[in-house]
């Protein structure tokens, strides 16, 4: 009685008897367009903090009877209701019990949203890298059921994250599917060319001007060393403060009011960059890799994997000043072994790169024509394999 009463219901006393009734309407923002997964085309309606409204949404797009919800109770002190998604057949019963049983085993005080709930039941909770996918749209997270996963939510938090999840993943978006397959393909290659450059280009730059003049063209070394002429600070340090003041524009744009963050953000970088040049502070072409590095990460559709793809950046600069190419070959293979030693729900978080499925490529570089989407992924290990039987 006392657990509902603090829910927001009505104990009636009737003789012996207690009664429950659910009157609980607490204030509710408005359906809105997300902020953080903006589509061209496709549904622009987004999740709220309201649990019941984000079930209707999902249950809007996936009239089963087979969508099946778990609610489970976190957090010690302020009790914070969490809702596990998935639907019976598809989905993998292993991947929903060993989900509810690491939200059971939780031993918090509170939890205020999803995504401080996932870093508590991480399979890697010292790496950088998400390992659950983390969505604001209702039609992404009723696709990823679809697909065989298991979507999880707390009340209180706009943010639905599905499991087990693949490093590419963090690469697609609503878009791809929204348009042709062949644009859809062509938009995803980009992301992944914007991956590698936003990792290594500035490390480039630094590795080349500090230890392989040799492999700078004639032309370019010419400009390159006119460019440098002025600046006293070594490549690394360059790099290093241009990268240190491109983080800082980006946090006060995204901390500022809308119109304003956006007047800081391009003023700022034209200005600063500028006057930089002009004061010797750095170097044009070093401009130019630090601003194209800059762009490529905003690429990467999903945010916290771009912020994680932020500190790799850092990383390898620093390897690439100390130890040239040899550094930044070293911190590649030191990036690829730790993705290959992550899992997500104890399922490869390199799959299907590895463990090898070739019939899963459709959906991860490109994005192939839906008549040959037959199978669900081979990471959901779904008792239903076959999603689509359409004729080519």
């Amino acid at each position: 009685m006392i657990k509902g009463i603090l829910s927001g219901n009505v104990a009636l006393f009737h003789e012996s008897d207690t009664y429950i009734v659910d009157v609980y309407g607490p204030a509710a923002r408005a359906i809105e367009q997300s902020q953080t997964e903006t589509v061209i085309t496709g549904p622009h309606d987004a999740f709220t903090e309201q649990a019941n409204s984000n079930l209707s949404l999902i249950r809007e797009r996936l009239k089963s009877s087979h969508l099946k919800v778990i609610k489970l109770e976190v957090g010690e002190v302020a009790k914070s209701n969490a809702y596990i998604l998935y639907i019976k057949d598809i989905a993998n019963m292993d991947y929903v019990n060993e989900l509810a049983s690491r939200i059971k085993a939780m031993e918090i005080d509170t939890v205020y949203d999803t995504n401080m709930l996932i870093q508590c039941i991480d399979d890697n909770p010292s790496s950088i890298f998400p390992q659950f996918i983390s969505t604001e749209r209702p039609d992404t997270a009723v696709s990823k059921l679809s697909d065989g996963k298991v979507l999880c939510f707390l009340d209180g938090s706009p943010s639905i994250v599905s499991v087990p999840a693949s490093f590419f993943e963090f690469f697609t978006s609503s878009d791809d599917y929204y348009q042709r397959w062949a644009i859809g393909s062509a938009t995803r290659l980009l992301r992944l060319v914007a991956f590698i450059i936003t990792i290594t280009f500035t490390a480039v730059y630094v590795s080349i001007t500090t230890f392989h003049y040799e492999m700078i063209p004639e032309h370019l070394l010419l400009s390159l060393t006119e460019s440098r002429n002025r600046v006293p600070f070594p490549p690394l340090y360059e790099a290093l403060l241009m990268e240190t003041t491109i983080e800082l524009l980006r946090e006060a744009g995204a901390r500022l009011p809308t119109k304003i963050g956006q007047t800081i953000g391009i003023v700022g970088g034209i200005v600063i960059g500028q006057s930089a040049v002009q004061a010797g502070f750095t170097s044009n072409i070093l401009v130019i890799a630090v601003a194209s590095s800059a762009i490529a990460s905003f690429v990467v559709p999903n945010y916290v994997m771009s912020a994680s793809i932020r500190l790799v950046r850092f990383g390898l600069i620093i390897l690439a000043g100390l130890l040239g190419n040899f550094g930044l070959a070293a911190g590649i293979a030191a990036v690829v072994i730790h993705l290959s030693g992550l899992t997500s729900l104890g399922s490869s978080y390199l799959s299907p790169v590895a463990p090898f499925h070739s019939s899963d490529w459709k959906d991860v570089f490109i994005r192939a024509p839906f008549s040959l989407f037959t199978r669900r992924p081979s990471q959901s290990k779904s008792p239903n394999k076959i999603r689509n039987k359409m004729r080519k």
